[in-house]
């Protein structure tokens, strides 16, 4: 069976590639396809499930009891401010799906002002009234960033993936960007090692959570032709090295149910990340990627 038309670029035809589970929650049994598009490698789930939110359970994210706890777990944000600096010392800063909030809460404290997008609504709350950050709540981005005025800075770590319609939001934030303004996305990427050896098995899928999975050349090519220019594209940031420890471990210990089966999975997982960890680091093969797309200043 083939699908006509990339929601990514546009082209296609899209072909079915991937079956899979929910294999990391387990929420139910069914089963879901992944299409990858000839032209642009682009990987989507079809048809999106009406149910979807049910894959989102209310402990889908972890509230942190107070300020104080979220600040304690700041300190994995610290390599993404480094990030920013390179590019911006300062300047109004969206996150579009903060969850908690450990990304904004960090820029706050740099000195950048930071606003959020988000439509958990507990998520919200504790944004509002433990973080004190002014929220915009909703599932729709693009009008909200549209809202949002002149912006310097855009970011989504690991959020495009869960998105039904990336090319309309990257657009929207483009369009929100002004003049030297930078667009950060990180994302599973299809182009993995452990993706290529794992399939369905691998954990970065998260079927059906993840609906689309773009690989990094077609998000740069999406840029440019919305005017963006590339900044940064890497796979050795900090952030993909810990997903791709991740990825290993969780990815072995779905293929058990036992509490002490999956232990000694994880295990087995930490020794591959180790032996895979410089391929991985070569061709743009790690398990996820995070670009900068930056608006040319012309003045």
């Amino acid at each position: 069976m083939a699908v006509d038309v990339c929601a990514v670029c546009g082209g296609g035809p899209l072909a079915a590639a991937v079956r899979a589970g929910d294999r990391n929650r387990r929420l139910s049994n069914a089963h879901f396809i992944y299409y990858r598009c000839r032209r642009c490698g682009t990987l989507q789930l079809l048809p999106i499930p009406a149910d979807l939110d049910r894959y989102y359970p209310p402990d889908y994210y972890a509230i942190p009891a107070s300020i104080d706890a979220l600040r304690a777990a700041c300190g994995a944000e610290r390599y993404k401010l480094g990030l920013v600096r390179r590019f911006l010392p300062e300047g109004r800063v969206v996150e579009i799906g903060p969850a908690v909030g450990a990304f904004a809460l960090t820029m706050q404290e740099a000195g950048y002002g930071v606003s959020v997008i988000e439509m958990d609504a507990a998520c919200c709350r504790f944004l509002r009234e433990m973080v004190g950050l002014p929220v915009h709540e909703t599932a729709d981005p693009v009008a909200a960033l549209a809202a949002a005025g002149s912006l310097d800075v855009v970011a989504l770590w690991h959020v495009i993936e869960h998105l039904p319609n990336p090319r309309e939001v990257i657009a929207a934030a483009a369009r929100s960007l002004r003049p030297g303004g930078i667009l950060i996305v990180a994302a599973p990427n299809p182009q993995a090692l452990q993706f290529r050896l794992l399939g369905s098995r691998w954990t970065h899928l998260d079927a059906p959570r993840h609906l689309a999975l773009i690989p990094p050349a077609q998000l740069v090519a999406l840029g440019r032709s919305l005017g963006l220019e590339l900044g940064l594209l890497t796979t050795v940031d900090e952030g993909t090295l810990a997903w791709n420890r991740f990825g290993w471990r969780e990815s072995l210990a779905g293929f058990l149910r036992g509490r002490y089966g999956r232990f000694a999975l994880r295990r087995v997982g930490s020794l591959l990340s180790f032996v895979a960890g410089p391929i991985e680091r070569r061709d743009a093969l790690g398990s996820t990627y995070t670009i900068v797309l930056r608006k040319p200043d012309l003045r």
